[in-house]
């Protein structure tokens, strides 16, 4: 679907490169010059009047009643003519697109991040907070990166200078982005691939502890922890005990590295060719190894303990009304405690309001508890949730442009941008009810082993004569002993029950439970715990490794494409080297990720996922979404979505991109922001000495480099303000003649004089460069 305005435009630059100037015919050209003269000065006319039905349709984008007019407007703006081709390359099918608009949205945080979160956050006011936020930030966000890299067909950089040359600097700002996670991001993913090469041997290397060098004995070190802590922290990574202890890069992670950049470089050799198939495997292996594991899951004993817990809200009351409750109440308010005043008015409101507000949060500890918030109150639990949104979706990369710019505009976009919301979260969903089944397996595991340590120690204490022989554990219920132990304790008198219990240990599931979410944050080593809990442990540590590494890849190769194609963008010579770029690209990102495979790699890698990458993204998002909505126009870009759907659209995403996108993210911003402030930056370290892990507080020179990496991330932006600030007011002093006979006209109607300054005098360079390169082309919009 191309515009009158575009196929003018192709038919000028025909003639224009079918009749080139002959020196030697001197009538002949001036008489050819005379009648191209006329013939632009009838095109800006013909540009006139298109601009201002234009501008006419933007207008009218208000209310869903005047999508009928629009409709009418677009008949005389739209040619239903075939699309001009263009050197442009493009997915070879609808299907390659999605595959990677998915694979790119879909990552690693997807899989362990979520669940995580979602425990620590609420339960399901997390999942109603995360998708509340979806839908009205997340997906407008998405639709409008994919609406200007499909209209505008260009990468990050080439976009939002078209938009709005102002902030043109934001594009490099997603460049940088896309480059420094791509840094670490391999990191991730070569961490997946060393722990699936290690896992072609049985017994697992991270199943038992490792025997010191001539001797039977196990090594100290491993047997004061577990030993999947010890094979990460120890065995793969080699950390140093602070991130200021450094040291040369680990050689087996080297390898692991070079071998993770060599299948991105293969991968995407060839360009969207490559990359188109590679996507195929990556995508739909990741998610049947995904519904495999889900099943599996499942049919775990204890999995319904876990599935139980992502619908709870955990409450937390707010801190103005601690001296209320300290007071305590009587039983018959709902509390688990007697003891305290009578239950007056203000305790049954109380109670009330955290009834309506937390969920399921009967009964509550009142004795004893510590001040908290419903979590569906929280403003931290909404920053978790914001942050987590947008790094999980990948907005604000530029990626999500780039891959948009090789589809064509015909494409239905806001579908797209719903589908791939729609599948990010449907994959966190499955995510979280696979770990949470998980975890509810191991709770009950433990939770049967304290049982059997019990039932072992009222054993030894009856040999040893403390206690009666009648009190000992029968025979005959160790094969079911979750269900008949407390039975077999509730079955004595309160005097021997009391004796029992004063030396046995309280065993409770949701404490279990609680301490295994509260286990190590780190995915991979808590998938090396999930391993064990399947039969044929070398077989489903094979099929989780290379779930993790294909959800890896995918992502490492949208990541990548948000690199390559603003660099093919910007210097069009590099398009014809796609495989140099590729190469040179690949290896200097190699050798800039060697950085974080040395001994205090892993505490980088922290540092910059979870205190760098959220205040660049969310000004990214701010800026683009300012400048679309208020620069350029929300009802003219909304009008330009009309255009490519050729069906009217509804206009409360006018609304959600001039007012609710632009205040939820600037509050997410500035919360981050106060929040990097105040809290002191931590990071999790391996203690050798005594095989724990410890929270590290990093050094003020980090927090320096922290702040100087935050601040050159977002330098660009007011950096190109500022150029092109100076490129306004003060032009250069010489012209191109033929420039200006053509394109400043004295016609009253002249397109370019109803336009501000700053897009003149770009429409006057972008004119000047189709008269000196021939055949090129004005931007549609």
């Amino acid at each position: 679907m191309t515009t009158r305005r575009e196929s003018v435009e192709s038919q000028d630059q025909a003639s224009w490169t079918a009749e080139p100037l002959d020196s030697t015919s001197t009538p002949a050209a001036a008489t050819s010059a005379f009648q191209l003269v006329r013939s632009r000065t009838s095109l800006s006319e013909k540009l006139t009047e298109d601009e201002q039905k234009r501008d006419s349709l933007s207008s009218q984008v208000w209310a869903d009643a005047d999508n009928d007019s629009i409709l009418e407007t677009l008949e005389n703006v739209v040619e239903p003519v075939e699309e001009i081709s263009t050197k442009r390359p493009s997915w070879a099918n609808k299907t390659e697109y999605l595959l990677a608009q998915v694979g790119f949205s879909v990552g690693l945080s997807t899989v362990w991040r979520f669940p995580y979160l979602c425990f620590h956050n609420g339960g399901g006011s997390f999942l109603i907070i995360y998708v509340f936020l979806m839908f009205l930030v997340g997906v407008p966000v998405l639709l409008m990166e994919m609406a200007a890299g499909q209209r505008m067909r260009q990468g990050s950089i080439g976009v939002w200078k078209i938009f709005c040359p102002w902030i043109g600097g934001v594009g490099y700002t997603s460049f940088l982005v896309c480059f420094i996670v791509g840094l670490y991001y391999s990191v991730l993913m070569t961490w997946s691939l060393f722990y699936l090469v290690r896992s072609f041997q049985s017994p697992l290397p991270w199943a038992l502890c490792p025997l010191l060098e001539n001797s039977s004995q196990f090594d100290p070190e491993c047997t004061r922890t577990v030993p999947t802590v010890y094979f990460w922290y120890r065995h793969m990574l080699n950390a140093s005990d602070k991130i200021e202890i450094g040291g040369l890069p680990s050689k087996d992670l080297s390898v692991s590295l070079f071998m993770t950049w060599l299948i991105i470089c293969i991968s995407m050799i060839k360009g969207l060719k490559s990359s188109g198939k590679m996507l195929y495997v990556s995508v739909f292996l990741a998610y049947i190894i995904l519904f495999c594991l889900l099943i599996r899951s499942l049919m775990l004993k204890g999995a319904g303990v876990g599935l139980q817990n992502i619908l709870s809200a955990k409450v937390r009351c707010p801190p103005p009304l601690m001296p209320l409750i300290q007071t305590g109440c009587q039983g018959q308010c709902g509390c688990q405690s007697s003891r305290g005043p009578p239950c007056t008015l203000s305790h049954r409101l109380l109670l009330v309001f955290h009834l309506c507000h937390g969920l399921s949060v009967l009964p509550l500890r009142l004795h004893g508890a510590s001040p908290q918030v419903p979590a569906l109150y929280s403003l931290e639990v909404w920053r978790r949730t914001g942050n987590h949104l947008f790094l999980s979706l990948g907005s604000g990369f530029g990626s999500f442009t780039a891959i948009s710019s090789y589809i064509p505009r015909s494409n239905n976009c806001v579908a797209d941008a719903f589908a791939v919301a729609l599948l990010n979260l449907l994959t966190s969903v499955t995510a979280m009810v696979f770990v949470f089944a998980t975890m509810g397996h191991f709770a009950t595991k433990n939770h049967e082993n304290c049982y059997l340590k019990n039932a072992e120690e009222v054993r030894n204490l009856v040999v040893a004569g403390v206690l009666p022989p009648e009190v000992s554990f029968p025979e005959s219920s160790y094969h079911d002993i979750s269900s008949t132990y407390s039975a077999w304790i509730s079955s004595y008198p309160e005097e021997i029950r009391n004796v029992l219990l004063h030396y046995l240990t309280n065993c409770s599931l949701s404490k279990e439970l609680k301490e295994v979410m509260e286990g190590p944050g780190v995915a991979l080593v808590a998938f090396s715990d999930i391993v064990s809990v399947f039969k044929w442990p070398t077989f489903w540590a094979i099929i989780i490794f290379v779930f993790l590494v294909a959800l890896g890849l995918s992502t490492l190769m949208g990541i990548l494409q948000g690199i390559i194609t603003p660099l093919q963008d910007h210097f069009s010579s590099l398009r014809k080297h796609t495989k140099l770029l590729t190469v040179g690209i690949c290896v200097s990102m190699f050798l800039g990720s060697l950085v974080f495979v040395g001994p205090s790699g892993s505490y980088y890698v922290n540092l910059l996922d979870d205190y760098w990458a959220s205040p660049p993204l969310f000004c990214i998002l701010i800026v683009e979404n300012m400048a679309m909505a208020w620069i350029y126009g929300a009802r003219r870009f909304l009008a330009d979505i009309i255009i490519i759907l050729g069906r009217p659209l509804s206009p409360i995403y006018r609304w959600l991109w001039c007012y609710v996108s632009p205040f939820v993210l600037l509050v997410l911003f500035l919360s981050t922001v106060i929040n990097l402030y105040l809290k002191t930056i931590t990071y999790i370290a391996w203690n050798s000495t005594a095989s724990n892990e410890v929270v590290q507080s990093y050094p003020s020179w980090m927090k320096i480099l922290l702040i100087v990496l935050i601040v050159v991330t977002i330098l660009p932006v007011p950096i190109y303000f500022l150029y092109t600030l100076y490129t306004v007011y003060f032009p250069a002093s010489k012209t191109d003649s033929r420039t200006t006979v053509t394109f400043e006209p004295e016609a009253k109607g002249d397109f370019l004089e109803s336009r501000p300054r700053l897009h003149k005098r770009l429409g006057l360079k972008m004119m000047s460069k189709m008269d000196k390169k021939p055949g090129g082309n004005l931007p549609a919009m």
